[in-house]
């Protein structure tokens, strides 16, 4: 396993992250996911990322679990806020209330007494920023949270957000969570520039693009049995904008690409993210040990110019390159 910085921050995070969005406490059983973040750890991962909302909260209190018995200094925890947690009307959103009430609420799910990377899950219109921004100081100022970040943020929300945490003498944003891989790459126009002159790094998630990079999905065939795209629990509405076959055709055209470089297909698309110097980490999540193996040996891969012409020349125009795709929904909406 390689590290980076986190941004400009002096904290390293593992260039590749466990996450457990849609498998901890939804598609995996406790004791899977357990030997999941075991093995995560034995590959030297030290960086761990979830939320409130994962799996209605069971999420964090399954990877409290995984993580029961390790030095709480020699890994970085991550979580976030936003999302519904409950049925109330203030269970949601960033205001003051939801944020404070959130972030205690993940602690004793964690098992933890401080976060080292708190963020806003996404951007809340309905709450005034400055709101948000103080409850995020005081969670610093408190103790409770060591760095803040965001994610799927503007590059005028994050602007925005900056001159706000400046003017205030709040502590900044290090950290963004964007949706980023070869197809998805609406961050690099706008997002990454202002990013890297900020300070903030990128901590990425879907960088096989929900399993699509992988190569397993076929055109004209049905998804394999037991894959993402037949699961609703595990993320199949989202996949499902990745499976035309004009997509999938154009995936398997990676094949030789990443065979050549000694890779397997799943390697290349995480080590394809990696090789952006404004990605501090690639997060991904595993259903069985043995992904997790195979996913940690992207680290510290470098691709050369050659092949990421020829990885650019597979896909085409098929890449979603429009900044405006990770605009935030409202909260309540």
């Amino acid at each position: 396993m390689e590290y980076r910085r986190l941004g400009s921050t002096g904290m390293y995070v593992s260039e590749i992250s466990y996450g457990n969005w849609i498998t901890h406490g939804s598609q995996v059983e406790a004791d899977t996911a357990i030997k999941c973040v075991r093995a995560a750890l034995n590959e030297g991962i030290t960086t761990f990322d979830t939320a409130d909302v994962y799996a209605g909260t069971r999420a964090e209190v399954v990877l409290a679990r995984a993580l029961k018995g390790q030095r709480r200094e020699s890994y970085e925890l991550f979580t976030k806020v936003y999302w519904p947690t409950g049925k109330g009307k203030n269970d949601r959103g960033l205001s003051r209330k939801h944020i404070i009430e959130s972030c205690n609420a993940s602690l004793k799910r964690l098992k933890t007494d401080y976060l080292d990377l708190y963020q806003m899950h996404r951007f809340d219109s309905e709450t005034p920023l400055e709101e948000s921004l103080c409850a995020f100081d005081d969670l610093i100022r408190a103790g409770k949270v060591h760095y803040i970040g965001f994610s799927e943020w503007s590059a005028p929300e994050i602007s925005s957000a900056l001159a706000i945490q400046d003017a205030r003498g709040y502590n900044r944003f290090v950290s963004s969570q964007p949706q980023y891989s070869a197809l998805w790459r609406v961050i690099e126009a706008e997002v990454v520039p202002l990013s890297m002159r900020e300070g903030i790094g990128q901590i990425v998630w879907s960088p096989m693009a929900q399993g699509v990079l992988t190569g397993k999905y076929l055109p004209g065939k049905n998804p394999p049995a037991g894959s993402r795209a037949n699961d609703k629990k595990s993320g199949a509405q989202m996949i499902s904008g990745w499976l035309r076959d004009e997509v999938l055709s154009a995936v398997q055209n990676l094949a030789p690409i990443a065979k050549e470089a000694g890779l397997a297909m799943s390697q290349l698309a995480i080590a394809w993210v990696l090789q952006n110097s404004n990605v501090s980490s690639a997060i991904m999540g595993a259903t069985k040990p043995s992904q997790v193996k195979e996913n940690c040996k992207a680290a510290g891969i470098q691709l050369d110019a050659d092949t990421m012409k020829a990885i650019d020349k597979a896909l085409g125009k098929l890449p979603e390159m429009d900044p405006t795709k990770n605009k935030s929904p409202k909260p309540r909406a």
